[in-house]
């Protein structure tokens, strides 16, 4: 006999007897409110902190400011020192995963004829701001396949974003 091996027709008893599902499985249902009441406090903090994140999906091209934050040690004082500076990487956004605090998208760019890809963390310290240089028309949610072409069948056309009636 196939299916779930814990309900009552499985134990081979009548169906009038009900089912109630172990006290663990319900407790399991709070923790998960609970961690989501928590990621959406949390979410909602560093939301006042951080200028807005715009919207932009896949196929768009991205300018994300990422701050870097370079360690040296001098030899005459023996301490270390920190300079922070903010570096630009532009390039195709191919890919957004995750949902709420976890949420993060994927940045792909040529550099030197040599593709590069860089996942960032929407809500990293790390990210100062992203800017949405043009906005690209794709009918997939994963542009991995632009990882194999180069040229002019790596380009992706531009998005008319339609204003309404008005606009005519």
């Amino acid at each position: 006999m196939g299916g779930c091996s814990k309900g009552p027709k499985a134990l081979g008893i009548a169906a009038v007897i009900r089912y109630t599902p172990p006290l663990n499985f319900r407790r399991k249902i709070k923790t998960m409110n609970l961690l989501q009441t928590l990621e959406a406090e949390q979410m909602a903090a560093l939301k006042t902190q951080k200028k807005a994140m715009p919207d932009f999906r896949p196929g768009d091209t991205l300018k994300v400011n990422v701050k870097v934050v370079d360690v040296t040690f001098d030899e005459k004082t023996k301490q270390n020192k920190t300079r922070e500076r903010i570096q630009a990487f532009e390039g195709v956004c191919i890919a957004r995963q995750g949902a709420g605090l976890n949420e993060a998208f994927t940045v792909r760019k040529l550099s030197y004829g040599e593709g590069v890809e860089r996942v960032f963390p929407i809500y990293s310290p790390l990210v100062d701001s992203v800017v949405v240089v043009r906005k690209g028309k794709v009918r997939r949610a994963k542009l991995y396949y632009l990882r194999g072409r180069t040229g002019k069948s790596a380009r992706i056309s531009e998005r008319v974003e339609n204003a309404g009636p008005e606009a005519a």
